[in-house]
């Protein structure tokens, strides 16, 4: 993979600061100086370089060793967006987002790796950069390289990866047009999985807007700002309107929703690279979207 930069300031800079600038740490640039190259205006040159208005600065970085545990599938992908550094796709339901011992070889990112070798990238090790329950539906960002995966998980941990899910959840008059739900969230006593609000929970806060009311539910956006184990499902559940689909807490399964009625809608960031500000968005998926139209 090559990482290109136009350089963009007024004022001279030495390469180094630059490179550092941009998120890249000494340890990685010292690889790149022993296995790569790095290029300015065509011409390789050191780090101590000095680099001047209009100057395009190529990191030649070489390739990436392959995972050996992520064993490659060849379902087809539904694909977002795709470019040298990103790919985002749509997950299905049922399918969870990285390997497990149940299933080695039927997560998204497995069938990630089959595509990367299929399509000849130079690296095909995938680096997963957010993440969706099994039965959760849509957006979901991989990265093209530790790199670009490293400054993705920085932009995650800066809040500027903003994710927007809809959910379907039981009618009730609690909800109104535009709230917060403000409740802690940790385990229940007599599990490692399910999750409530408590009051010795970890801080979760919650942001939905309801969009639409239908005879037995409604339709909620919904975008988080704790990242908590299940909140959305339990927040809801805690309001007494769990998600519909949802047993685990309290949702009615009722044909065609077998499983909760979550959806990662959309996907807001800044390329890595471009600085573009992206939004990459996912229809409701066909249960979800069935449910309304017998619903309304």
């Amino acid at each position: 993979m090559n990482l290109t930069w136009t350089y963009p300031y007024s004022s001279p800079m030495m390469m180094r600061s630059f490179l550092q600038e941009k998120g890249i740490t000494k340890t990685f640039l010292a690889h790149v100086k022993r296995n790569g190259k790095l290029l300015v205006n065509g011409r390789e040159e050191i780090v101590l370089k000095t680099l001047v208005p209009g100057d395009v600065l190529t990191m030649v970085i070489p390739p990436e060793g392959e995972h050996e545990t992520v064993v490659p599938s060849h379902i087809p992908l539904d694909i977002l967006f795709e470019d040298d550094y990103l790919l985002i796709v749509n997950k299905p339901q049922g399918t969870a987002s990285i390997p497990s011992q149940l299933h080695p070889d039927q997560s998204m990112a497995n069938r990630v790796k089959g595509y990367l070798q299929t399509t000849r990238t130079q690296d095909c090790v995938t680096h997963v950069v957010t993440r969706l329950d099994r039965d959760t539906t849509g957006v979901m960002m991989f990265a093209k390289h530790r790199v670009v995966h490293a400054w993705m998980d920085q932009a995650l941990r800066n809040k500027t990866i903003q994710k927007t899910y809809h959910a379907i959840v039981t009618k009730q008059d609690v909800l109104k047009e535009h709230d917060l739900i403000d409740a802690p969230i940790g385990r229940t006593d007599d599990s490692i999985i399910n999750r409530c609000v408590r009051p010795d929970g970890k801080p979760s806060l919650t942001e939905y807007w309801l969009e639409e009311t239908y005879q037995h539910s409604q339709l909620v956006k919904i975008r988080l700002h704790t990242g908590r184990t299940h909140q959305i499902r339990v927040h809801f559940s805690w309001l007494g309107c769990p998600l519909l689909g949802d047993d685990l807490y309290g949702g009615e399964k009722i044909e065609p929703l077998m499983r909760q009625a979550l959806h990662c809608s959309q996907l807001d960031f800044v390329h890595p690279m471009t600085g573009e500000k992206m939004c990459v968005k996912a229809l409701l998926p066909k249960d979800m979207a069935e449910w309304i139209e017998k619903d309304r």
